[in-house]
This record gives structure tokens, sequence and C-alpha cells, in this order.
């Protein structure tokens, strides 16, 4: 094969060590190797960098294991052009496992061009990744608290969320403040209502008489807490992320203009993709690597289960949540394709080509820089011929046994 690559380098990296194997022209026209091995703190990396340097490396490939490949990519990065390979392309022969002997197959593939790099964003993308993440990790951690909390009242026997649309408002919350203090009457429980609940406070009496005892109390002041904390943790966080993202205004202000998508949305959504489109080449290539979209598994003629790829969970949380979101829209383009597809496909395929349909329009809107423009609730109705739509209406209508006589209808 061609020799895509003169003075590559293949690295096995592991948690401790880093095997790492260059290949460059030999004295007699062959190719020649070295092999060496480093640790992983910042002082052997920076030896790896020096060593690969004077090898005159210019391309160094590193197989993309757990998150140990950070601190090397991160380090080599801005001295070579360094490829992230995914672990599936490097499927090596079998009977030779040795990590020597994975440094040298990766040095061979990404001399030969037979792997393509994987998408590793720049690092102030990067940055926001990390903060949009775990903001989102505390939000899914405050839903399992507020869980916590309310499956702790049904085993005292206190209603609450029964009666109070959310029992983290902050009636509920005066309530439940009282009740981790000591305080059970019913009646004073339910004066604490504020505002449109008020209404409700011979129901509350009723949903706040229980068994409420003492470790109950501690539990839920423990919850009532940690939920203080999260939210403070969540609000910090949101502030940074305010600041990391402002150079990308406007592409959030054009992410928002697609229903479902809203400004936490538009965050996580540049914080996983980046704004620059042009590193997938296509919105089919960017739906294909998010796991956005059906798989393809044919064999001897024979279609098998076409499942979506594994991608970013992170992405694929967002899209969900936003197609979830569009379906509830009104006369919109995706409210209506979910519609179409629910009752024929289920739910849960349904909003998973909603949200394949969200990630492909906010390629386009990155790509071209213009605001989202909806094709409007009946778009599946207009691409066909009408009156061959219509015909064909009647013809069913015949079938079930109507006389039909259809008019159009002159326009006023």
């Amino acid at each position: 094969m061609d020799v895509l690559i003169e003075r590559c380098a293949g690295l096995d990296v592991h948690k401790d060590t880093i095997m790492a194997c260059v290949r460059f022209p030999g004295p007699d026209g062959g190719r020649a190797q070295e092999i060496h091995e480093f640790g992983t703190t910042t002082a052997q990396l920076l030896a790896l960098r020096d060593w690969l340097s004077a090898l005159g490396v210019t391309v160094v490939g590193m197989e993309s294991t757990g998150v140990y490949w950070k601190a090397p990519f991160y380090v080599l990065e801005d001295a070579f052009t360094c490829h992230l390979l995914n672990a599936r392309h490097l499927e090596n022969v079998p009977g030779r496992k040795t990590d020597v002997k994975d440094a040298e197959w990766i040095a061979q593939l990404v001399e030969h061009g037979l792997v393509r790099p994987s998408f590793v964003p720049p690092k102030p993308i990067r940055e926001l990744r990390n903060l949009t993440r775990y903001r989102k990790a505390q939000i899914e951690e405050r839903t399992r608290e507020a869980q916590r909390l309310d499956e702790i009242l049904q085993d005292a026997g206190v209603k609450l969320s029964s009666v109070a649309t959310n029992i983290l408002g902050v009636s509920a919350r005066a309530m439940l403040q009282a009740m981790a203090q000591g305080t059970t009457d019913p009646e004073v429980l339910a004066e604490l209502a504020r505002g449109r609940l008020r209404v409700k406070i011979p129901a509350l009496k009723e949903a706040l008489h229980g068994r409420f005892g003492p470790h109950h109390a501690l539990i839920v002041g423990a919850i009532l807490s940690k939920l203080e904390f999260l939210e403070e943790v969540i609000a910090h966080l949101s502030e940074e992320i305010e600041e990391v993202i402002a150079p990308f205004g406007p592409q959030v202000e054009l992410l928002e203009t697609i229903p479902g998508v809203d400004r936490r949305s538009a965050e996580s959504i540049i914080a996983e993709i980046g704004v620059d489109t042009a590193r997938f080449g296509s919105s089919a290539r960017l739906a294909s690597w998010a796991g956005m979209c059906p798989g393809n598994n044919e064999s001897a003629g024979k279609h098998r289960s076409g499942k979506t790829r594994k991608g970013s969970k992170w992405l694929r949380v967002t899209l969900t949540e936003s197609a979830k979101a569009a379906a509830r829209s009104k006369g919109t383009y995706f409210s209506a394709q979910h519609a179409r597809l629910k009752g024929r496909r289920g739910p849960g395929k349904a909003t998973i080509a909603v949200g394949h349909s969200i990630l492909v329009v906010a390629y386009h809107v990155l790509d071209r820089g213009t605001p989202y423009e909806d094709l409007g609730a009946d778009y599946f109705l207009r691409r066909h011929d009408p009156e061959r739509h219509a015909n064909k209406l009647v013809r069913q209508l015949k079938a079930l046994g109507f006389e039909v006589n259809i008019h159009p209808v002159e326009a006023a």
C-alpha cells in the first residue's frame, strides 16, 4: 500500500503509561520504526512531545480510550496534527495483542491513511462542553432529589404532590420547611399556601394529614438542603456559561428560532457540535455521527435491526428533549411530523425522527447563518398534488360504501 504520511506516530494510551511507535523512512528505502514507553504525567507528556519532534513526526494517532486520551491529546495538539481514532476502526490482527503491537498497528494505519480521525472540538468549545455537561448532570441530580422527596412524602402518607402541581414551588417549600422543623398540623401547614394555591386549602388540609414522623423530617430537611445547594450550583454554572458562550451569541440566537430549542438547548447543541459545520461535511454525516439516524445492517439481501448507532449521549438527550417540546408546539412542521409518525412507528421512534430533523435544521441554520423558516403543519399535504390526494380520499370513502361528490371551493 502507498505510504501517505512519511513520519507518523501511533500511541497506545493507558491510565499510567503510553506506548509510542514512530514510523519513518529507513536507510534501505523501506520503513523503520522506533518504540518508546512514557508515563502520563505532564513532565512525561512533554518528554513525549520533544521525542516526537526530534524524530520529525507530523501526524500522531491515538485510540479514544475512555478519558485517558485527553491529557496527551491536549499537550500534543499544538505541535502536531493529532488524530483521535475510533476504537471500532482499529481491529488488530488476531493473536497479536500487546501494547507494543497496538502502537505499531495504530502507526501503520495512520501512515497508510486507513482510518478517519474523530471530531475533537477546539479549546473554547471544549470548555463550554465541560460546563454544559456538568450543569446537565446537576439538573438531573436535582430531578432525582425531587423524586426522592415525593417518595418520602408518599411513605409518610402526605399527598402534597396530588394537590400542588410543583412540590418545589414557593408554597410547597414553605410547607416542607415547616414539616422538617417539626410542624405536622395540617391546618397550620395549609395556611402557608400562597397565590392560586390558596383556593385549594381544603384539599391541602386533607392531603397534609399523614404519618409524618421525626425520621421523615430528618430526610426531608436533608433533601431540601441538597436541593438548595444544587440550585446554587446550577445558577453559578449558567452564569459562567453565559460568559463563555458570548462569542457564539449569534449562533445561539439562530438556534433559538427552531421550535423546541430554548436557550439552554441551544447552548448544549453548540457545546456538542461546535459552530464549524464544515468539519462534518453534510447534515447526513452529522446525524450519523450523533447517532440520530437509522443504522444500516444488511447482509445477503436481508435487512436486520436498523437501530440507531451509539453517539454522544449528551447531544441525544438534548435533541430528545427538544423534540418532545417541538411535538407539543402548535401549527409547526415538527408537530405534524411527530403526529404523522406516532401512529405508525410509536412515540419513541417519532421522537427520535423529530430529533433528527432538529439536528439537520441546526446544521443548515449554522451553515447558512439564517434563521429557521417553518414549513408549516400542512407541509405533508401540500407536497403532493392536491387533486390526486383528493381522488385517493374519494376512492377510500367509496370503498367504505359512501357516495361522494366533491366540488372545489372558490377562492375569495
